[in-house]
């Protein structure tokens, strides 16, 4: 009996330390997937601002600390891109927290079952 409640014992402080590291990771995917939606609106709204212009406005193009002189539908098929970009990382990030959670609720479940069973082995002991 001591045996099953030391194996209860380490099983919840390795769902605990478990559940902590998840935790942490998801919360750091959440804010990773703040930061891509914040530059997916970015290049919305950049995308939007330059609709309006002609073809012969001149644009610049920011690489690195310069900035290129570029025509209009250059500057728009790199905008587009770049929010493909964000979409496919914001799916991938998804993806990722999907995975994590999952794998928490399957670890709980995991130890429901374990102290289930030690109900069930203490029932007919007594």
């Amino acid at each position: 009996m001591a045996q099953m409640d030391m194996e209860l014992k380490k099983a919840f402080t390795e769902m605990q330390i478990n559940k902590l590291e998840t935790t942490k990771k998801i919360n750091m995917i959440d804010m990773k997937c703040d930061m891509v939606k914040t530059g997916k609106q970015k290049y919305t709204l950049t995308e939007k601002s330059t609709s309006n212009l002609t073809d012969d406005t001149r644009v610049y193009m920011s690489v690195g600390r310069m900035f290129l002189l570029t025509d209009l539908d250059n500057m728009r098929s790199e905008l587009k891109s770049k929010q493909d970009k964000c979409d496919k990382a914001i799916e991938l990030l998804e993806k990722k927290k999907e995975f994590l959670q999952k794998s928490l609720k399957d670890q709980e479940d995991g130890l429901r079952e374990l102290v289930q069973q030690r109900k069930e082995a203490d029932v007919p002991a007594k």
